[in-house]
Parts: structure tokens; C-alpha cells; sequence
């Protein structure tokens, strides 16, 4: 049901963007990278995470890393990563299809600033198989997204 909430959303909010449906595994940023024939930094990473009581979604690149420091000076607070169970009940998505569409509870979504570097990216979308591509500036402003700077890139 979660790819099915995902092409519903599409449908009402964003319809000229397709889903694709790799037909295998793009659960890990290396494998969708992969599947693709992108580079892992395009990839679009979605992170369920608690700051105090407060649950939010990241999306960031593939290749970037929560950074600690950064969350705490962003947001208050050392970010916590949600189990499995605790992201599937939130979103609706399993980990792996979790993305900031068809969500089935209001989440805020922050961006991290490191998806500008490129311009397209590809979240996943509510599968283990599927992604749509599209501007990081599109994606922030379907969904309401906050812009951050909370991660660090490889070196």
C-alpha cells in the first residue's frame, strides 16, 4: 500500500512526475545508485529521526552523514533515528521505500542543503524497487520541506 499512497499523492499534487519501478532492490543508497546509473551523492536519502518528542523526516543526499554539532546548533537537540516499527507506524513507508510522499501521518520534512549540489535527485518512492526524479527545489517545496545545513559530505 505505501507505493499506492505515493502514486495517489503524484496524482493530486505532482502528476507530470513518473514513478519508476527499477523492478529490483533500491532499498540502500548503493543499490538504488546502482539500479540507476547515478552517483550514490544523488541518491535522496530519507532519515526518520526524534529530537526530544518531536519526530521529522530528513532528506539528504546519499553520500551525506547526520552531523551531531550541526543538528544540536539547527535543532536543539542530538537527532535519535527511529527503529523500523517506529518509522513504518510515522510514515507508512517500510525502511528502504521511506520517502516524504503519501505520508501517513503530518511529519515536518527538513532538506538538507547538500541536495543542491545537484540538479536532479532521486527519493524513493514508498517501495524497496521505486524513485522519481526530480529538482531538490521542487522536492523542498511539494512537500513543505525546511531548508538545513545538518549534514557533512565524505571527504
Amino acid at each position: 500500500m505505501s507505493e499506492e499512497s505515493v502514486r495517489l499523492w503524484l496524482a493530486a499534487h505532482a502528476p507530470d512526475l513518473r514513478l519508476i519501478d527499477q523492478g529490483v532492490s533500491t532499498a540502500t543508497v548503493a543499490e538504488a545508485a546502482d539500479a540507476l546509473g547515478v552517483e550514490p551523492g544523488r541518491i535522496a536519502k530519507t532519515l526518520a529521526f526524534r529530537v526530544g518528542d518531536q519526530p521529522m523526516l530528513l532528506v539528504a543526499r546519499g553520500d551525506a552523514r547526520l552531523d551531531n554539532a550541526k543538528c544540536k546548533a539547527a535543532l536543539g537537540g542530538r537527532p535519535r533515528m527511529l527503529d523500523a516499527e517506529a518509522t513504518l507506524e510515522l510514515t507508512g513507508h517500510a525502511v528502504g521505500g521511506v520517502c516524504p510522499f503519501g505520508l501517513a501521518n503530518p511529519v515536518p520534512v527538513l532538506c538538507d542543503r547538500s541536495l543542491l549540489a545537484y540538479a536532479t535527485v532521486f527519493p524513493a518512492a514508498g517501495s524497496r524497487t521505486s524513485s522519481i526524479e526530480l529538482e531538490p527545489e521542487r522536492l523542498a517545496g511539494l512537500v513543505g520541506g525546511q531548508w538545513v545545513d545538518i549534514c557533512r559530505l565524505p571527504e
